[in-house]
């Protein structure tokens, strides 16, 4: 990464709204889920198929995850972000109306059109951050990423607040929607165009053509290959916590509903301290040992949650799985996309291993723990990060050495 630029007007604008925008994308995904019980109830439906209403949102955010980085060297990231945006209310207003409509397709539907939004949204938006970054020379994907997990914790806490006033699922679901169109209307107008998108000529890394033979070219690179095995072990461990964390507690360490869920906001609210506090770790440390700590430290808080008998050292125990996951993800989408050609491609690339591994690994550990129990499964995690840890090396290059950027910014930092 460069040294670091003053940073324009135009330029502060346009990291501000990439902030907004993952906040305002975090506090609307954590709203749906805060109201999840709520739905089912308003549909009256069994837990079995309350899965298959929810399988839309697998759906929908795989086929935005996998079109999201060809439609951006197409069309340029502005144009991919305001269609997710676009998807994202949509979405949001569907699930709103079938929920008060007591109608099962309608939030299927609504949860496809919500998945796809966030998935082409995701992965532009890392295309853009790590443009920002190669603009301004500083971090700026852990705070992008660590706004998206702040978003998470104000969308949880809203969603309990209303589910304790009992305030109607369809109605607090509409509001999330007007707000996450606010944001996105002003991200659109702050992000400048054409980021991210190449001519079809030099789209592919041999020069020989662009579309998809651009994203499947680039992982001819193996330490692209590397860095995404790493991403996708960092992802799969984020998403383990995300899908199981509350289960996992209740199921494997007996304890109540409820303190699955706060186990769960510790879990949130130690991801988002992580992201926004790594900066300094990278200025001094470098990515590569700092990625290889982090991978480490989840390792020892997976490990605690799933040999220790005790349910309270457990809980205590994923504030080190948060910390731990908190970087892994947006130093690793850093570092596929600086210093090289087609950092676009590259970025889209990494960015779809690392989604692909947190929305399809984690489910999967359920089939191995209907064998071998739960928490049993995680194993899967720790020998995952420990692999992870030993390949932290292809994160450093030589335009990446530690102490050549500073403290990373804040949300909406000037």
């Amino acid at each position: 990464m460069k040294n670091p630029q003053v940073i324009d007007a135009t330029t502060r604008r346009w990291r501000a709204a990439l902030f907004l925008f993952m906040l305002a994308t975090g506090v609307s995904m954590a709203s749906w889920v805060a109201r999840t019980p709520a739905v089912r109830d308003a549909l009256d439906v069994t837990t079995g198929a309350m899965g298959l209403v929810l399988f839309g949102l697998s759906i929908g955010s795989m086929a935005g995850v996998l079109a999201s980085g060809g439609l951006v060297r197409r069309h340029g990231g502005r144009s991919v972000i305001t269609l997710g945006a676009a998807l994202l209310v949509a979405g949001l207003l569907v699930i709103a109306g079938g929920a008060a409509l007591e109608v099962s397709g309608g939030v299927f539907g609504g949860l496809a059109l919500f998945g796809a939004g966030m998935g082409l949204a995701e992965v532009a938006f890392n295309i853009e951050g790590a443009a920002v970054e190669r603009a301004v020379g500083r971090p700026v994907l852990p705070v992008l990423h660590g706004c998206f997990s702040l978003g998470t914790v104000v969308g949880a806490l809203l969603g309990m607040g209303l589910t304790a006033l009992r305030f109607p699922v369809g109605w607090h679901l509409a509001a999330i929607a007007l707000a996450v169109a606010a944001a996105g209307a002003w991200t659109v107008r702050a992000v400048p165009a054409g980021t991210g998108r190449e001519e079809p000529e030099a789209a592919d890394v041999d020069g020989r053509g662009g579309g998809w033979r651009a994203q499947v070219a680039v992982w001819r690179d193996r330490r692209l290959v590397l860095i995404g095995l790493i991403v996708l072990a960092m992802a799969f461990a984020e998403g383990s916590a995300n899908d199981w964390l509350p289960l996992l507690m209740v199921d494997g360490h007996g304890t109540s509903a409820t303190a699955g869920s706060l186990t769960f906001m510790l879990f949130a609210v130690a991801m988002t301290t992580g992201r926004f506090t790594g900066g300094p770790l990278l200025v001094r440390y470098g990515p590569a040992a700092v990625v290889r700590a982090s991978a480490v430290i989840a390792a020892v808080g997976v490990a605690l949650v799933v040999f220790s008998s005790s349910a309270l050292l457990a809980g205590a125990a994923v504030v080190l799985w948060g910390l731990g996951a908190s970087l892994g993800f947006p130093v690793t989408i850093s570092a596929a996309g600086e210093g090289v050609r087609n950092a676009s491609a590259r970025v889209a690339a990494v960015s779809t291993a690392g989604y692909a591994a947190f929305l399809v690994g984690p489910p999967s550990l359920g089939f191995l723990a209907d064998h071998v129990g739960l928490r049993n499964a995680m194993v899967v995690v720790l020998v995952l990060l420990g692999g992870a840890a030993l390949i932290t090396g292809a994160l450093r290059t030589p335009e990446r050495e530690a102490g050549a950027v500073p403290q990373g910014d804040r949300c909406a930092a000037g």
